[in-house]
This record gives C-alpha cells, structure tokens and sequence, in this order.
C-alpha cells in the first residue's frame, strides 16, 4: 500500500512539475487600444492571494481538517499545496452544485495537517516562492523542528531571513546553516514538548512576512510573547481574527504592538474566508482608469485601497466607491486630461509597492512629471527598460527612485526586413513580465498602446492573478495566450 501512495504522489509530482515547465513558456498576445477607451464590465474580487497562502500555512497548528473559502486559483496557491502535500498534509479543492445539480470546481479547498510526516521543506519548490517561509513558524512550534531554504519567488530585490532566525533564536530555537539549508530545531521540555520561550521582540524594520511568521509561532506555547514594530496589513488583521476565533489569544494586530498569550492548542470552530484581494483591486482600478469607459469593481475592500482611490480622484478620474465596490463611470476624457503626482510607496496604510509597477504605467499616460520613489524594496524596476522601449519617457535615477513624463504614446507592432522581393512585415513587439505586478503594468501598457504586443513569462503573472486574460476578454480587451 506504502509503495502504491509512493507511485501516485511520485507521478503526481511529475505531472505538476511538467505542467510548471510547459507554463514558463506561455506568453500573451495583445493587440492594443490606442489610447480608446472602449472597455466595459464589471469583475468580482478574488480573495488575498496573500491572506490564503499564510492562512495554509497556519493550518499546520491544527490538528484536524479545516476548510479554506474564497481561495484564488493563482500558481502560488498550487505551489503552496504542492508542498503542504509533500510534508505529508492532505490538501483538497472541493466543488460546490450548482442549480442543475452539477459539481463545480469552487475556491473552497480543505487541508488535513494532522497527517504532516516530514519538517523538511522542499528546497525547489520553497526557493521558486518567498512565502514558504512562513510555513517554518507553524512546523517549528508543532514538531520542534524544521528545514528551509533560502525563500525566493520574484526578483524584486534582498528578501532577508535574519528577521525570522533572530525571532526563532529569541525565542530560544538553535539555528544552524549547512548546505544552503537552514536546520532550526526548538529546546525540548521535560517531557519531550516544545520547549520555545515567550519573548519580546523588535523589528528593526517593518515586515510582514515576519510579522505573520512570528505571531503564528507564538500561538502554541506558554506565556506572553510581545512583538514591536510590526507590520499592520489587512491580510495579517484577516489570519489573525480567524486563529482568534479558533483559540488563540492575539491582541493588538493591525497595530504597532502584538501580544500573544501562548494556548496549549488551536481548535477548529469555522472557516476560515479570505479578504478581498487589495492588489487585484487596485490594478483593475488604475486599468479602469487608463482603458474603460465604465467598469464596477465588485466583493472588494474600498478602505484597503484608500491612497490610490485619492490619488486617482485627483488625477482626474472619474472613480468613486462604496461599501464594498469601486465605480469608474463615464470615462470619457482622455488619458492626456490628467494630470500627473508624485508616490512614495509606504508600509500599510500607505501607497503599496505592489501598485508601484502599474502607477508608473499609468503616469506614462497623464500629463505632468512624476517621480515614483520605491521605499519598500530595492531593484524593483526591471521592467522600466519594457516601457522605454515602446516609447515611454522614463529615467531611472537610483535603484529606488524614477522619473516620468507624460503623456507619451505607447507603441508596438515593429517592421521586420524579410528578404529585397517582399520587403517588410510588420510583426508584435516582445515584452518581458519580470515579476507579478511588473508583468501585470507591461500588459497594462500593451492594452494602452497602439499595435500589437507579445508578453513573455505570463506564467508569472498568474502567479497573483486569476485567469486574466480571460477577466480582460470579458472586458472586450483583445488578448490570447499562447
């Protein structure tokens, strides 16, 4: 029976991982508006994408099957999966019926960690997505021990570890690095249980990933566990309320200062539901506002996307919100009547550094300079050299800082020299999608120029949104992947 479950999970592996490679291949073709703005809809908001992968990682504190709701169906949340799985969870998407009776693939999915037979998390799997590292947290407490590789995921400059081995050390865990592999294993007590230690802690910069890693790690335990400068995004508030709901004593979250008062257990008492994803809003919002005449955005979180909303109310957008909806209505001005502003991205509540790629995108368009300083992270403009090239006046002064005037036309569909009989061809212009939201800003700017373009690397863009191409065709937007 062993080696059966060993054949299944053997092949399984290798049909995700082919399936990953045939992905790396897949590009978008575009055929641009030209500045028109001739789209309408409507879209309903996927959940967080970076609420559910941390809320996969806590269920390893629980000791039965919970059940995960609105979950989007991006590659980050399969790569999670896949190495819950490989840790020995079971991890299931289950299907709701329809009115006709027929099951349908739903964003509900059930994870059973009481069946987790290993701590060793994959290295090639962990090394292709940052978010892995939370995971270390909820294995370190549970089993006393874990191994992790170094995180990866986009190359948007240093994602840093010392945040998490310096918590896990303060809480007494010894840590040690061989191989390129970190081995971290928590004192034992008495009678062989977990021996991690209350603490107090100081970020000594925000971080949310650390932030997330270390509150679930302090959950299980004994004692009063106090974290300082800590990070305040919704998608913290949103794991947090549920691990409240199931046990655990958190106070404080969403503010500078957490306190953690260490339960013997987690018990499961209600799903857990993802918020409104933030980042899908607000790039569906500066799409809006670029290509749409009219456009409702609906099931997201307005308030989670405060700044940008101002910020393109004073650029001249026509864009308002309600409770739970943003509206762009009317839209008929053209790009070239706004006017231009200046962002700093910010730590939550402020402008979020995963708008910064689309906000440049957006300036390219209006008129005015602009200068975007990017204060979260280093080597985030890779994809300016895209923009560049298909007409957009951008200067990048520093690894942190650009500047752009507008409004430029956005240009594809170059002429290629056949042979001296048939002249010239006109064939699209090639793209590059760096990381997620860079790769989302360069479609961006393929639907707002004239001509048609080729982007490259559309597996990384389906890293954080859902089946975009399909969501724009919806729109009327000329898109396929190939």
């Amino acid at each position: 029976m062993f080696k059966d479950r060993l054949l299944i999970w053997s092949k399984t592996v290798t049909i995700v991982f082919t399936r990953m490679n045939k992905e790396t291949n897949t590009k978008f073709v575009i055929q641009g508006l030209a500045g028109a703005k001739t789209l309408k809809g409507s879209i309903r908001i996927n959940g967080a994408k970076n609420a559910a992968l941390k809320a996969m990682a806590a269920t390893v504190l629980f000791k039965e099957k919970v059940r995960l709701e609105n979950i989007p169906h991006t590659a980050d949340i399969d790569t999670m999966a896949l190495i819950l799985q490989k840790l020995g969870a079971s991890v299931e998407w289950i299907g709701d019926n329809d009115t006709n009776g027929k099951v349908m693939r739903d964003h509900i999915m059930e994870i059973d960690a009481s069946t987790i037979n290993s701590t060793d998390i994959d290295p090639k799997l962990a090394t292709g997505m940052r978010a892995s590292v939370v995971l270390t947290g909820p294995l370190l407490v549970r089993f006393g021990k874990v191994s992790f590789p170094a995180p990866g995921g986009c190359v948007i400059g240093a994602r840093p570890v010392d945040l998490f081995i310096e918590g896990y050390k303060n809480m007494g865990a010894k840590v040690e690095l061989k191989d390129g592999l970190y081995n971290i294993s928590a004192p034992k007590t008495g009678d062989g249980g977990n021996g991690l230690k209350s603490s107090e802690f100081f970020f000594h910069r925000i971080s949310v990933g650390g932030t997330e890693t270390l509150m679930m790690t302090a959950v299980i335990g004994n004692g009063k566990t106090i974290l300082k400068n800590c990070a305040k995004e919704p998608e913290i508030v949103n794991v947090a309320e549920w691990l409240i709901a199931s046990g655990a004593k958190i106070k404080g979250v969403g503010t500078e200062t957490i306190e953690i008062y260490g339960v013997k257990s987690l018990t499961y008492k209600k799903p857990y539901i993802a918020i409104p994803d933030r980042i899908e809003t607000g790039s569906f919002a500066i799409l809006g506002a670029l290509c749409t005449r009219d456009l409702i955005i609906e099931n997201c979180e307005p308030k989670h996307v405060e700044s940008l909303i101002h910020f393109l109310q004073d650029s001249g957008a026509p864009i308002s919100a309600d409770k739970n909806s943003i509206i762009i209505k009317n839209n008929v001005r053209p790009n070239c009547s706004f006017k231009s502003f200046n962002i700093e991205t910010r730590e939550f509540p402020g402008f979020p550094t995963d708008l910064q790629s689309p906000i440049v995108t957006y300036l390219t368009q209006v008129t005015g300079n602009s200068q975007v300083d990017e204060n979260i992270f280093e080597g985030r403009f890779k994809y300016i050299e895209d923009l560049v090239k298909i007409g957009a006046k951008i200067k990048i002064t520093n690894e942190r800082e650009v500047k752009i005037s507008g409004p430029t036309e956005l240009v594809g569909t170059s002429q290629k020299s056949d042979d001296k009989i048939s002249g010239k061809t006109l064939v699209p212009v090639e793209l590059l999608a760096h990381d997620i939201r860079a790769g989302f800003a360069i479609v961006l700017a393929a639907l707002v120029a004239k001509g048609e373009f080729v982007v490259r690397n559309a597996h990384l863009i389906d890293r954080g949104y859902e089946k975009l191409e399909e969501k724009l065709t919806a729109f009327g937007a000329k898109i396929k992947r190939v």
